[in-house]
């Protein structure tokens, strides 16, 4: 099962959370909903050097997909899906730029 990260405010997870709420490929993981959750994440962002280029551009990296074999993904196409930026939103950086 591929595992989604997202969180309710971000723009971006907006789209890929319809897109995938129904289909039993994914489990999705709101990282603002619980803890259990952030911490989750945060362990997978601190430790894996896929996240180096999103930290280092100031994001905080979800939505992201973690694949059955580990590998992570921030490309919602290469699972088949449609990132809709342009309806949804822009990406939100830590600074608060591109909200």
């Amino acid at each position: 099962m591929i595992k989604v990260f997202v969180m309710n405010t971000c723009p971006d997870c907006e789209s890929i959370e319809m897109q995938v709420k129904h289909d039993s490929r994914f489990e999705l993981i709101d990282i603002g909903k619980h803890i259990r959750n952030l911490k989750h994440f945060l362990k997978l962002r601190d430790s894996l050097p896929a996240f180096d280029k999103v930290k280092k551009r100031g994001a905080v990296g979800v939505p992201c997909f973690l694949l059955d074999d580990g590998t992570i993904t921030f490309s919602p196409e290469d699972l088949g899906l449609k990132s809709d930026l342009e309806s949804i939103g822009a990406r939100c950086n830590l600074d608060g730029s591109g909200c």
